[in-house]
Protein backbone atom coordinates (compact mmCIF):
# COMPACT_ATOMS: atom_id res chain seq x y z
CA UNK A 1 0.00 0.00 0.00
CA UNK A 2 1.00 3.70 -1.21
CA UNK A 3 -0.67 4.43 1.92
CA UNK A 4 1.31 6.01 4.79
CA UNK A 5 -0.02 4.74 8.26
CA UNK A 6 0.10 5.85 11.80
CA UNK A 7 -1.67 4.89 15.03
CA UNK A 8 -5.05 6.18 15.61
CA UNK A 9 -4.60 7.17 19.32
CA UNK A 10 -1.58 9.04 17.96
CA UNK A 11 -3.68 11.13 15.71
CA UNK A 12 -6.51 11.67 18.03
CA UNK A 13 -4.53 13.70 19.90
CA UNK A 14 -3.40 15.74 17.09
CA UNK A 15 -6.60 16.20 15.29
CA UNK A 16 -9.27 19.20 15.75
CA UNK A 17 -12.26 18.02 17.86
CA UNK A 18 -14.79 20.40 16.58
CA UNK A 19 -15.54 22.81 13.11
CA UNK A 20 -15.68 21.72 9.75
CA UNK A 21 -12.29 19.94 8.27
CA UNK A 22 -11.44 18.04 5.36
CA UNK A 23 -9.15 15.47 7.25
CA UNK A 24 -7.12 14.10 4.38
CA UNK A 25 -3.79 12.49 3.55
CA UNK A 26 -2.40 14.40 0.60
CA UNK A 27 0.80 16.12 -0.72
CA UNK A 28 1.33 18.74 -3.63
CA UNK A 29 0.50 16.48 -6.39
CA UNK A 30 -2.66 14.18 -4.86
CA UNK A 31 -4.97 13.81 -2.46
CA UNK A 32 -6.06 10.30 -1.22
CA UNK A 33 -9.83 9.89 -1.39
CA UNK A 34 -12.06 6.80 -0.75
CA UNK A 35 -15.09 4.18 -2.48
CA UNK A 36 -16.23 1.25 -1.90
CA UNK A 37 -17.34 -0.90 -4.38
CA UNK A 38 -19.12 -4.56 -4.72
CA UNK A 39 -16.71 -7.14 -6.47
CA UNK A 40 -16.98 -6.36 -10.24
CA UNK A 41 -16.28 -2.98 -9.97
CA UNK A 42 -13.62 -2.84 -7.55
CA UNK A 43 -11.82 -5.84 -9.58
CA UNK A 44 -12.27 -4.24 -12.64
CA UNK A 45 -11.03 -0.65 -11.25
CA UNK A 46 -7.76 -1.87 -9.27
CA UNK A 47 -7.00 -4.38 -12.91
CA UNK A 48 -7.37 -1.33 -15.48
CA UNK A 49 -6.60 1.50 -12.92
CA UNK A 50 -9.60 2.99 -13.80
CA UNK A 51 -13.46 2.99 -13.35
CA UNK A 52 -15.52 1.08 -16.13
CA UNK A 53 -17.34 -2.56 -16.84
CA UNK A 54 -20.31 -2.35 -14.34
CA UNK A 55 -19.33 1.47 -13.21
CA UNK A 56 -22.28 3.97 -13.70
CA UNK A 57 -21.25 7.13 -15.94
CA UNK A 58 -24.64 8.09 -15.65
CA UNK A 59 -25.22 7.69 -11.67
CA UNK A 60 -23.91 10.51 -9.20
CA UNK A 61 -20.63 8.67 -7.67
CA UNK A 62 -19.39 10.09 -3.69
CA UNK A 63 -16.10 10.42 -3.12
CA UNK A 64 -14.64 10.69 1.17
CA UNK A 65 -11.19 11.76 1.81
CA UNK A 66 -11.51 11.20 5.14
CA UNK A 67 -10.79 7.34 5.91
CA UNK A 68 -12.92 6.83 9.25
CA UNK A 69 -16.24 8.37 7.83
CA UNK A 70 -15.72 5.50 4.97
CA UNK A 71 -15.63 2.77 7.62
CA UNK A 72 -18.85 4.45 9.11
CA UNK A 73 -20.82 4.08 6.06
CA UNK A 74 -19.60 0.87 4.61
CA UNK A 75 -19.30 -0.83 8.15
CA UNK A 76 -15.55 -1.13 7.58
CA UNK A 77 -15.97 -2.78 4.35
CA UNK A 78 -18.78 -5.93 5.89
CA UNK A 79 -21.60 -4.18 3.89
CA UNK A 80 -23.26 -5.78 0.95
CA UNK A 81 -21.97 -4.20 -1.96
CA UNK A 82 -19.56 -2.34 -0.02
CA UNK A 83 -17.05 -5.11 0.24
CA UNK A 84 -13.92 -4.35 -1.87
CA UNK A 85 -12.35 -0.91 -0.69
CA UNK A 86 -10.54 1.44 -2.83
CA UNK A 87 -8.27 4.07 -2.03
CA UNK A 88 -7.65 6.15 -5.14
CA UNK A 89 -4.78 8.77 -5.68
CA UNK A 90 -6.37 11.68 -7.22
CA UNK A 91 -4.49 14.40 -8.45
CA UNK A 92 -4.66 17.19 -6.33
CA UNK A 93 -6.02 19.97 -8.82
CA UNK A 94 -9.16 18.15 -10.04
CA UNK A 95 -10.14 17.93 -6.23
CA UNK A 96 -9.61 21.40 -6.22
CA UNK A 97 -11.51 21.64 -9.34
CA UNK A 98 -14.47 19.61 -8.18
CA UNK A 99 -15.17 21.91 -5.08
CA UNK A 100 -15.00 24.77 -6.96
CA UNK A 101 -18.00 23.64 -8.78
CA UNK A 102 -19.60 22.50 -5.98
CA UNK A 103 -23.01 23.06 -4.88
CA UNK A 104 -24.44 22.26 -1.15
CA UNK A 105 -26.71 19.32 -1.49
CA UNK A 106 -29.39 21.21 0.93
CA UNK A 107 -30.23 24.46 1.33
CA UNK A 108 -29.26 26.70 4.82
CA UNK A 109 -29.89 30.88 5.12
CA UNK A 110 -25.76 30.60 5.80
CA UNK A 111 -25.29 30.10 2.34
CA UNK A 112 -25.76 33.65 1.70
CA UNK A 113 -27.96 33.44 -1.08
CA UNK A 114 -31.79 32.63 -1.55
CA UNK A 115 -33.33 29.18 -2.01
CA UNK A 116 -34.11 30.54 -5.14
CA UNK A 117 -30.70 31.11 -6.20
CA UNK A 118 -29.62 28.35 -4.34
CA UNK A 119 -32.03 25.95 -6.77
CA UNK A 120 -30.79 27.77 -9.80
CA UNK A 121 -26.84 26.54 -8.91
CA UNK A 122 -27.97 22.66 -8.05
CA UNK A 123 -29.43 22.80 -11.74
CA UNK A 124 -26.52 23.65 -13.24
CA UNK A 125 -23.49 22.21 -11.27
CA UNK A 126 -22.84 18.37 -11.57
CA UNK A 127 -20.77 18.48 -8.03
CA UNK A 128 -22.54 18.21 -4.72
CA UNK A 129 -21.00 18.95 -1.19
CA UNK A 130 -22.17 18.13 1.97
CA UNK A 131 -20.81 18.40 5.16
CA UNK A 132 -22.05 15.36 7.89
CA UNK A 133 -21.16 14.59 11.57
CA UNK A 134 -17.58 12.83 11.65
CA UNK A 135 -17.65 9.24 13.47
CA UNK A 136 -14.89 7.80 15.73
CA UNK A 137 -13.87 3.90 14.68
CA UNK A 138 -16.40 2.24 16.94
CA UNK A 139 -19.27 4.62 14.52
CA UNK A 140 -19.71 7.18 17.37
CA UNK A 141 -20.63 10.84 16.18
CA UNK A 142 -18.25 13.73 16.45
CA UNK A 143 -18.81 17.06 16.45
CA UNK A 144 -16.19 17.39 14.00
CA UNK A 145 -17.68 17.33 10.44
CA UNK A 146 -16.53 15.70 7.56
CA UNK A 147 -17.10 16.18 3.53
CA UNK A 148 -18.17 14.39 1.04
CA UNK A 149 -18.40 15.15 -2.52
CA UNK A 150 -20.95 14.08 -5.21
CA UNK A 151 -20.24 13.85 -9.04
CA UNK A 152 -21.93 13.49 -12.01
CA UNK A 153 -21.95 13.90 -15.89
CA UNK A 154 -18.88 15.41 -17.22
CA UNK A 155 -16.99 15.36 -13.39
CA UNK A 156 -17.54 11.70 -13.53
CA UNK A 157 -16.45 10.95 -16.76
CA UNK A 158 -13.16 12.74 -15.94
CA UNK A 159 -12.72 11.51 -12.52
CA UNK A 160 -13.09 7.77 -13.31
CA UNK A 161 -10.30 8.09 -15.82
CA UNK A 162 -8.07 10.91 -16.46
CA UNK A 163 -8.15 12.35 -12.82
CA UNK A 164 -6.82 9.46 -10.99
CA UNK A 165 -3.08 8.86 -10.65
CA UNK A 166 -3.78 5.03 -8.50
CA UNK A 167 -6.32 2.97 -7.48
CA UNK A 168 -5.36 0.76 -4.64
CA UNK A 169 -7.43 -2.17 -2.81
CA UNK A 170 -7.66 -1.52 0.77
CA UNK A 171 -9.93 -4.41 1.93
CA UNK A 172 -7.53 -6.86 3.22
CA UNK A 173 -5.75 -3.92 5.30
CA UNK A 174 -9.08 -2.53 6.66
CA UNK A 175 -10.08 -6.17 7.42
CA UNK A 176 -6.92 -6.70 9.85
CA UNK A 177 -7.59 -3.20 11.03
CA UNK A 178 -11.54 -3.71 11.61
CA UNK A 179 -10.21 -6.80 13.79
CA UNK A 180 -8.72 -4.16 16.52
CA UNK A 181 -12.07 -1.98 16.97
CA UNK A 182 -14.44 -5.23 17.54
CA UNK A 183 -11.44 -6.38 19.89
CA UNK A 184 -11.64 -2.69 21.42
CA UNK A 185 -7.82 -2.25 21.24
CA UNK A 186 -7.79 0.76 19.55
CA UNK A 187 -4.30 1.31 20.91
CA UNK A 188 -3.38 -1.27 18.05
CA UNK A 189 -5.00 0.38 14.83
CA UNK A 190 -3.20 1.77 12.69
CA UNK A 191 -5.30 4.14 10.10
CA UNK A 192 -3.99 6.35 6.98
CA UNK A 193 -2.52 9.66 8.59
CA UNK A 194 -4.34 12.53 8.17
CA UNK A 195 -4.24 16.33 8.38
CA UNK A 196 -6.56 19.02 7.57
CA UNK A 197 -6.89 20.38 4.36
CA UNK A 198 -6.74 23.73 3.36
CA UNK A 199 -6.72 25.85 -0.21
CA UNK A 200 -4.39 28.35 -1.35
CA UNK A 201 -7.85 29.58 -2.54
CA UNK A 202 -9.07 31.82 0.34
CA UNK A 203 -12.73 32.40 -0.82
CA UNK A 204 -13.13 28.82 -1.35
CA UNK A 205 -11.86 27.58 1.78
CA UNK A 206 -14.76 30.38 3.36
CA UNK A 207 -17.32 28.96 0.45
CA UNK A 208 -17.04 25.59 2.14
CA UNK A 209 -17.15 26.85 5.78
CA UNK A 210 -13.55 25.72 6.29
CA UNK A 211 -12.41 26.44 10.59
Amino acid sequence: MKIELKKYSEQLQEWPQTGHHIMAQYDDEKIIVYQSYRKEIGEFAVKNQFFGGAFSLDRMTWIKPNFLWMMYRNGWGTKEGQEVVLAIHLKRDAFEKYLHNAVYSSYSADLGISNEEWQTEVKSSSVRLQWDPDHDPYGGKLERRAIQIGLREEFTRSYSKEDILLIEDISGFVAEQYEFVQKKELQNLNIPAERPFLFKNQELNKKLKIT
